[in-house]
């Protein structure tokens, strides 16, 4: 049974029989925006558009819907045939999935996507210079003796990601090999990959692990420079190294998506192909919010913004930040920032009086915090 329940569409003109497709509204958080839809909508028909080779039949179904359908498999983990009925046929939509990725679809149009972003950002649409770096995931049982092995450092049997990203952390290329694959091994024919479709780039970020004959090897067949960023010995725990946290975070962006957690596709092309198809949906919504103005969402853990203070004296505003956030642990230093007073220590003397007086209830965290040491 489905969390969300689907809404009946308004009108159904898909040829499929039993297929609801052309009414089907968005009913899932993966789902793509009306906004999503429109910036996605163009780059998407310009790729297929690139990708006929003879004309044939029409598509059937809703192009919105199979990328919305695409797009909950690879963000939800479920099977193909578990896709809620709102979605077309749970084969028509693997068929699209083996078709497109064949062709590389989901990678031009990622490819479109980051250009877009990239100048958006200030930058070339074609990047100059970027970092290099590999991912063990494990595997299931699906996968092939033949494409899994075991990574004897991180101790998991499994598969690797080998990855090149850009200065902004947008994915350049990738390769999936067995875990016993050594990241230098498995940076030869992802350098050459990368220089096949990248001719501007010249320079490659990597860690230690790719050391070696690799450089040389690159300098010498590819043009490239593959600059190794060491971690000092000297530095104990957590230290953010430059240019390499770039691509460490772009790791963490797919563990948003439960099919790419751990790696099911019995081919490793299959498990590229989902890489790709959540990069797009990533870059979707980053630039469908960059185009709008607005600033990324905030993560759970940021404390909400102060609510805008109507009353005309201090002390009612200071109850209207309480009343708005009774969770909060409110401190003294915070409350006078808000309220802009310079005094910590009179506003702190008269917040005890109000106490006192009955005026404001619970206010020990405001009064008794810990003032910041920037508030001295």
């Amino acid at each position: 049974m489905s969390v969300y329940t689907p809404t009946p569409p308004d009108a159904s003109d898909c040829a499929s029989p039993g297929c609801r497709c052309r009414g089907r509204k968005p009913s899932y958080p993966s789902d793509l925006t009306d906004a999503e839809w429109a910036v996605l909508e163009g780059e998407a028909r310009a790729v297929m558009a690139e990708l006929v080779a003879t004309t044939g039949r029409p598509m059937v179904h809703d192009l919105r819907a199979t990328l919305d359908a695409i797009t909950y498999v690879t963000r939800y983990g479920i099977e193909w045939r578990a896709l809620p009925i709102d979605f077309p046929p749970h084969e028509a939509i693997y068929a699209f999935f083996l078709r497109w990725s064949r062709r590389g679809l989901p990678e031009l149009l990622a490819g479109r996507l980051r250009g877009r972003l990239r100048i958006l950002a200030g930058r070339g649409e074609l990047p100059t210079a970027g970092c290099i770096d590999s991912q063990t995931v494990k595997a299931a049982e699906t996968v092939a003796a033949a494409t899994c092995g075991y990574d004897a450092g991180k101790k998991i049997k499994g598969q690797k990601r080998h990855v090149v990203v850009d200065t902004l952390g947008l994915l350049l290329c990738v390769i999936v090999t067995a875990a016993s694959v050594q990241d230098r091994d498995g940076a030869h024919p992802l350098l050459a990959l990368l220089r096949e479709k990248f001719s501007t780039i010249r320079l490659v970020w990597a860690d230690g692990g790719y050391a070696g004959r690799l450089q040389a090897w690159a300098k010498q067949v590819l043009g490239l420079a593959v600059t190794i960023v060491k971690r000092s010995d000297d530095v104990r725990g957590f230290v953010v190294l430059p240019r390499r946290w770039v691509v460490e975070r772009t790791f963490a962006w797919p563990a948003r998506y439960r099919r790419l957690v751990r790696i099911h596709e019995r081919k490793p092309e299959h498990h590229e192909a989902l890489i790709w198809w959540a990069t797009v949906h990533q870059m979707t919504r980053r630039l469908t919010r960059e185009l709008a103005g607005q600033p990324p969402h905030g993560r759970w853990g940021d404390p909400p913004p102060p609510p805008a203070l109507h009353s005309p004296d201090r002390r009612g505003k200071v109850l209207e930040l309480l009343t708005a956030q009774p969770w909060r642990a409110w401190k003294g230093a915070e409350l006078a920032t808000i309220l802009g007073i310079e005094n910590i220590n009179s506003f702190r003397v008269q917040l005890s009086q109000w106490s006192h007086q009955g005026y404001i209830n619970k206010i020990g965290p405001a009064l008794y915090g810990p003032m910041p040491a920037n508030t001295y």
